[in-house]
Protein backbone atom coordinates (compact mmCIF):
# COMPACT_ATOMS: atom_id res chain seq x y z
CA UNK A 1 0.00 0.00 0.00
CA UNK A 2 1.08 3.57 -0.65
CA UNK A 3 0.72 5.86 2.37
CA UNK A 4 1.12 9.62 2.66
CA UNK A 5 2.26 11.08 6.00
CA UNK A 6 1.65 14.81 6.46
CA UNK A 7 3.50 15.63 9.69
CA UNK A 8 5.84 18.53 10.54
CA UNK A 9 7.46 16.96 13.60
CA UNK A 10 10.56 15.16 12.19
CA UNK A 11 10.76 12.70 15.09
CA UNK A 12 7.12 11.61 14.74
CA UNK A 13 7.41 11.49 10.94
CA UNK A 14 10.49 9.27 11.19
CA UNK A 15 8.79 6.99 13.71
CA UNK A 16 5.76 6.61 11.44
CA UNK A 17 7.97 5.77 8.49
CA UNK A 18 9.92 3.17 10.48
CA UNK A 19 6.74 1.60 11.87
CA UNK A 20 4.72 1.43 8.65
CA UNK A 21 7.35 0.67 6.00
CA UNK A 22 8.25 -2.82 7.34
CA UNK A 23 4.57 -3.77 7.07
CA UNK A 24 4.90 -3.73 3.31
CA UNK A 25 3.88 -0.13 2.71
CA UNK A 26 5.52 2.59 0.66
CA UNK A 27 5.53 5.69 2.87
CA UNK A 28 5.97 9.22 1.52
CA UNK A 29 6.03 12.25 3.75
CA UNK A 30 5.62 16.02 3.66
CA UNK A 31 5.88 18.57 6.45
CA UNK A 32 3.95 21.43 4.86
CA UNK A 33 0.37 21.98 3.68
CA UNK A 34 1.44 23.29 0.25
CA UNK A 35 3.68 20.28 -0.49
CA UNK A 36 1.05 17.75 0.54
CA UNK A 37 -1.66 19.56 -1.41
CA UNK A 38 0.45 19.51 -4.58
CA UNK A 39 1.24 15.81 -4.15
CA UNK A 40 -2.43 14.92 -3.67
CA UNK A 41 -3.44 16.79 -6.81
CA UNK A 42 -1.00 14.88 -8.98
CA UNK A 43 -0.78 11.46 -7.35
CA UNK A 44 -2.89 8.86 -5.57
CA UNK A 45 -2.45 7.12 -2.22
CA UNK A 46 -4.17 4.31 -0.35
CA UNK A 47 -4.21 6.14 3.01
CA UNK A 48 -3.34 9.59 4.36
CA UNK A 49 -2.07 10.17 7.91
CA UNK A 50 -2.73 13.85 8.53
CA UNK A 51 -1.45 16.16 11.27
CA UNK A 52 -3.65 19.19 11.91
CA UNK A 53 -1.03 21.70 13.06
CA UNK A 54 1.08 22.40 9.96
CA UNK A 55 3.50 25.36 9.73
CA UNK A 56 1.84 26.89 6.64
CA UNK A 57 -1.78 25.94 7.16
CA UNK A 58 -4.33 23.77 8.92
CA UNK A 59 -4.65 20.06 8.20
CA UNK A 60 -8.43 20.43 8.29
CA UNK A 61 -8.21 22.83 5.34
CA UNK A 62 -6.27 20.21 3.41
CA UNK A 63 -8.88 17.60 4.31
CA UNK A 64 -11.69 19.92 3.17
CA UNK A 65 -9.96 20.52 -0.18
CA UNK A 66 -9.54 16.78 -0.65
CA UNK A 67 -13.20 15.96 -0.06
CA UNK A 68 -14.50 18.94 -2.06
CA UNK A 69 -12.94 17.57 -5.23
CA UNK A 70 -14.39 14.11 -4.58
CA UNK A 71 -11.22 12.38 -3.36
CA UNK A 72 -12.34 9.56 -1.02
CA UNK A 73 -8.87 8.41 0.07
CA UNK A 74 -9.12 7.26 3.72
CA UNK A 75 -7.74 9.85 6.17
CA UNK A 76 -6.46 9.18 9.68
CA UNK A 77 -6.05 12.41 11.63
CA UNK A 78 -3.10 12.63 14.01
CA UNK A 79 -3.05 15.61 16.35
CA UNK A 80 -2.11 16.86 19.79
CA UNK A 81 -5.26 18.97 19.95
CA UNK A 82 -7.55 17.85 22.75
CA UNK A 83 -10.61 19.92 21.89
CA UNK A 84 -13.71 17.95 21.00
CA UNK A 85 -14.67 20.65 18.46
CA UNK A 86 -11.62 19.88 16.31
CA UNK A 87 -12.38 16.18 16.40
CA UNK A 88 -16.01 16.71 15.42
CA UNK A 89 -15.06 19.13 12.64
CA UNK A 90 -12.50 16.70 11.27
CA UNK A 91 -14.99 13.85 11.18
CA UNK A 92 -17.64 16.10 9.68
CA UNK A 93 -15.22 17.12 6.93
CA UNK A 94 -14.75 13.47 6.02
CA UNK A 95 -11.94 12.07 8.15
CA UNK A 96 -12.23 8.32 8.63
CA UNK A 97 -10.56 8.03 12.03
CA UNK A 98 -8.88 10.13 14.70
CA UNK A 99 -5.83 9.38 16.85
CA UNK A 100 -4.67 11.82 19.54
CA UNK A 101 -0.98 12.29 20.34
CA UNK A 102 0.81 10.74 22.08
CA UNK A 103 -0.25 7.35 20.72
CA UNK A 104 1.23 3.87 20.75
CA UNK A 105 2.63 2.52 17.50
CA UNK A 106 0.72 -0.71 18.08
CA UNK A 107 -2.59 1.18 18.12
CA UNK A 108 -1.55 3.20 15.08
CA UNK A 109 -0.71 0.03 13.12
CA UNK A 110 -4.06 -1.51 14.10
CA UNK A 111 -6.00 1.56 12.92
CA UNK A 112 -4.04 1.70 9.67
CA UNK A 113 -4.80 -1.97 9.01
CA UNK A 114 -8.49 -1.41 9.73
CA UNK A 115 -8.75 1.57 7.38
CA UNK A 116 -6.91 -0.22 4.58
CA UNK A 117 -9.08 -3.29 5.09
CA UNK A 118 -12.22 -1.16 4.91
CA UNK A 119 -11.05 0.61 1.76
CA UNK A 120 -10.33 -2.74 0.10
CA UNK A 121 -13.73 -4.05 1.24
CA UNK A 122 -12.18 -7.03 3.01
CA UNK A 123 -14.15 -8.59 5.85
CA UNK A 124 -11.16 -9.15 8.12
CA UNK A 125 -7.41 -8.72 8.49
CA UNK A 126 -6.50 -12.38 8.20
CA UNK A 127 -3.83 -13.31 5.69
CA UNK A 128 -4.14 -16.69 3.98
CA UNK A 129 -2.22 -18.86 1.56
CA UNK A 130 -3.18 -22.49 1.14
CA UNK A 131 -3.48 -24.11 4.56
CA UNK A 132 -1.67 -21.23 6.27
CA UNK A 133 -3.53 -18.41 8.02
CA UNK A 134 -2.32 -15.48 10.13
CA UNK A 135 -4.50 -13.08 12.13
CA UNK A 136 -2.50 -9.82 12.72
CA UNK A 137 -5.02 -8.52 15.25
CA UNK A 138 -4.54 -11.56 17.50
CA UNK A 139 -0.98 -12.41 16.51
CA UNK A 140 -2.08 -16.01 15.89
CA UNK A 141 -0.96 -18.29 13.05
CA UNK A 142 -2.59 -21.59 12.10
CA UNK A 143 -1.61 -24.35 9.70
CA UNK A 144 -4.31 -26.81 8.61
CA UNK A 145 -6.50 -25.09 11.25
CA UNK A 146 -4.04 -26.08 13.99
CA UNK A 147 -2.16 -23.44 16.05
CA UNK A 148 1.34 -22.75 14.78
CA UNK A 149 3.40 -21.66 17.77
CA UNK A 150 6.07 -19.21 16.64
CA UNK A 151 8.51 -16.90 18.46
CA UNK A 152 8.02 -13.18 17.83
CA UNK A 153 10.56 -12.78 15.03
CA UNK A 154 9.37 -15.84 13.15
CA UNK A 155 5.81 -14.54 13.46
CA UNK A 156 6.86 -11.16 12.03
CA UNK A 157 8.68 -12.93 9.21
CA UNK A 158 5.62 -15.04 8.44
CA UNK A 159 3.37 -11.96 8.37
CA UNK A 160 5.61 -10.10 5.93
CA UNK A 161 5.93 -13.09 3.61
CA UNK A 162 2.15 -13.57 3.66
CA UNK A 163 1.55 -9.88 2.94
CA UNK A 164 3.58 -10.34 -0.25
CA UNK A 165 2.59 -13.94 -1.00
CA UNK A 166 3.34 -14.77 -4.60
CA UNK A 167 5.71 -11.80 -4.90
CA UNK A 168 9.28 -11.27 -3.78
CA UNK A 169 9.61 -9.68 -0.34
CA UNK A 170 12.79 -7.56 -0.39
CA UNK A 171 15.56 -8.75 1.88
CA UNK A 172 16.18 -5.27 3.30
CA UNK A 173 12.51 -4.92 4.26
CA UNK A 174 12.58 -8.22 6.14
CA UNK A 175 15.81 -7.32 7.95
CA UNK A 176 14.43 -3.94 9.03
CA UNK A 177 11.24 -5.58 10.28
CA UNK A 178 13.00 -8.30 12.25
CA UNK A 179 16.09 -6.52 13.52
CA UNK A 180 15.37 -2.81 13.33
CA UNK A 181 17.59 -0.38 11.47
CA UNK A 182 20.91 -1.26 13.11
CA UNK A 183 23.71 -3.53 11.93
CA UNK A 184 22.56 -7.03 11.00
CA UNK A 185 24.75 -10.12 10.72
CA UNK A 186 25.26 -11.43 7.20
CA UNK A 187 23.33 -14.66 7.85
CA UNK A 188 20.90 -13.53 10.58
CA UNK A 189 17.89 -13.47 8.26
CA UNK A 190 18.77 -16.85 6.75
CA UNK A 191 18.63 -18.40 10.22
CA UNK A 192 14.99 -17.37 10.64
CA UNK A 193 14.10 -18.29 7.06
CA UNK A 194 15.52 -21.77 7.69
CA UNK A 195 13.52 -22.16 10.90
CA UNK A 196 10.30 -21.09 9.18
CA UNK A 197 10.94 -23.47 6.29
CA UNK A 198 11.15 -26.37 8.74
CA UNK A 199 7.83 -25.39 10.31
CA UNK A 200 6.17 -25.26 6.88
CA UNK A 201 7.48 -28.67 5.82
CA UNK A 202 4.75 -30.80 4.19
CA UNK A 203 2.36 -27.82 4.27
CA UNK A 204 2.13 -27.42 0.51
CA UNK A 205 3.99 -24.11 0.78
CA UNK A 206 7.60 -23.14 0.27
CA UNK A 207 9.87 -20.13 0.71
CA UNK A 208 11.98 -19.53 -2.40
CA UNK A 209 15.24 -17.59 -2.27
CA UNK A 210 15.99 -14.98 -4.94
CA UNK A 211 19.63 -14.12 -4.39
CA UNK A 212 20.30 -10.42 -4.15
CA UNK A 213 16.58 -9.68 -4.04
CA UNK A 214 14.69 -11.45 -1.26
CA UNK A 215 12.27 -14.31 -0.63
CA UNK A 216 8.90 -15.43 -1.93
CA UNK A 217 6.26 -17.48 -0.11
CA UNK A 218 4.34 -19.58 -2.63
CA UNK A 219 2.35 -22.72 -3.05
CA UNK A 220 4.24 -25.79 -4.20
CA UNK A 221 3.30 -27.14 -7.58
CA UNK A 222 3.51 -30.80 -8.54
Amino acid sequence: MRLLVVEDDPLIARSLHQALTPLGNTVEGFARHAEASAALRHDSFDLILLDLGLPDGDGLTLLGELRERGDTTPVLILTARDGIDDRVRGLDLGADDYLAKPFSLAELEARVRALLRRSQQRSDNRLRLGALCFDPALGVATLHDEPLELPRRELCLLEDLLLHAGSITPREMLENRLFGFGEVGSNALEVYISRLRKRLKDSGLRIRTFRGLGYRLEEERE
